[in-house]
């Protein structure tokens, strides 16, 4: 049974087991997306509440900027977020969902859960996280919804908080799979991993021991995926996805990125609109990206204006490109940050519509729109645009 915070059933838990015995949907399956920018109109959006600092592990410490450094994560993992970073970023998350449902669209939301309650398996114990960023667990392919494979073991039960939200898409339509649960045992890191200095070859924490990956290392765009291999995502995560989807014809591409900590590519390669994508010139060398995008347009992010909040800097989870980080409503209104004003500039002159709104905060929780949101329902069918 999902329990909110005080161990009480969930409200929607109670409402989903009244309808538990209810004939299934005869309407439209309520789950269907296909890229990043058909006109959005359902969306599961994260929570704040329950948060807790993640765990002490190497895939972890080798990912996070700011907070990330050893000794100090050390002393406060597990922790609750202290009130001055979580209130800010709770007030711009209900200012961000405002705007969604402004524009008509439909927001969801997970179950309310303490993440500071152990768990475990017989190789591991840790505490939990989050449940801010949709993006990373689940990744809707169509009518499809596949929980990932997550190589963090503080947010190995994360899709739980999902779990009614998942039982009612799948009585109204959809399909709904999980890629193998992995066991996170020690021989999936890399024990002399260290994060790479500037000049060396890119490295990874993980091993091929078996397979992970994070929903956010994949963009969709129709029959084609775009991937990078990052410190969450291994080759054999990508392998399994790409097994997965053959048989229904979708070709999934991998991005080489140069990021020294690569984690989740929607800071490297984001599809805006149908021939337009957006992508990072620090992480990537351009004459290198697929050739299936010779014909499409290459949008290069400006410089991100500089964070002088010196909390922010040293509290947020991301790099300095989470300008990047931006939601699509439809191919011409994009979400981005407000204090983002040169990649503002950029989109207008790109042709698109800028929507600004206040979410700085939310890097300490681990992301901007894109990484808060997962689309459900966009207004669109399977196509191919190469």
């Amino acid at each position: 049974m999902m329990l909110d915070t005080s161990g009480h059933p969930s409200n929607r838990e109670q409402d989903e087991n009244r309808a538990r015995n209810d004939s299934p949907s005869k309407q439209a399956c309520p789950v269907n997306s296909h890229n990043e920018w058909d006109p959005l109109e359902e969306v599961i959006v994260g929570r704040l509440e329950g948060a807790t600092i993640p765990s002490n592990h190497p895939t972890v410490t080798s990912n996070i900027p700011g907070l990330a450094a050893k000794k100090v994560h050390a002393l406060v993992a597990g922790m609750r977020f202290p009130k001055i970073m979580s209130e800010p970023a709770q007030r711009e998350l209900d200012g961000f969902i405002k705007i969604l449902e402004s524009f008509g669209i439909k927001v969801r939301r997970p179950d309310a859960i303490d993440w500071k309650r152990r768990f475990g398996t017989p190789n591991w114990r840790a505490r939990g996280f989050i449940n801010a960023c949709p993006r990373d667990s689940m990744l809707v392919i169509g009518d499809e919804i596949i929980e990932t494979p997550m190589a963090w073991p503080t947010r190995y039960f994360e899709t739980h908080s999902y779990r009614a939200l998942l039982k009612e898409y799948f009585r109204a339509g959809a399909r709904w799979t999980s890629a193998p649960k992995p066991e996170l045992r020690k021989e999936l890191f890399d024990d002399a991993y260290r994060i790479p200095k500037e000049g060396d070859p890119i490295g990874y924490v993980l091993t091929e021991w078996e397979p992970v990956f994070d929903a956010a290392d994949f963009m969709r765009c129709g029959r084609d995926l775009f991937v990078q291999k990052s410190n969450v995502t291994n080759a054999m995560g990508i392998e399994w996805l790409r097994r997965h989807l053959s048989d229904r014809g979708y070709r999934i591409h991998e991005i080489e990125s140069r990021c020294r900590m690569p984690m989740h590519i929607d800071t490297t390669f984001v599809p805006l609109a149908p021939g337009k994508v957006l992508v990072n010139p620090e992480y990537l060398d351009i004459s290198r990206l697929p050739p299936i995008l010779k014909d499409w347009a290459i949008l290069v992010a400006p410089e991100p204006n500089p964070i002088e909040d010196r909390l922010l800097k040293i509290t947020s989870m991301c790099g300095k490109w989470l300008s990047m980080n931006v939601l699509t409503i439809d191919e011409k209104r994009v979400v981005v940050e407000r204090h983002h004003t040169s990649m503002i500039k950029a989109l207008e002159k790109w042709g698109f519509e800028p929507v600004p709104c206040d979410f700085l905060h939310y890097g300490a929780f681990g992301g901007a729109f894109h990484c808060a949101t997962l689309d459900i329902r966009r207004r669109g069918s399977l196509e191919s645009y190469f």
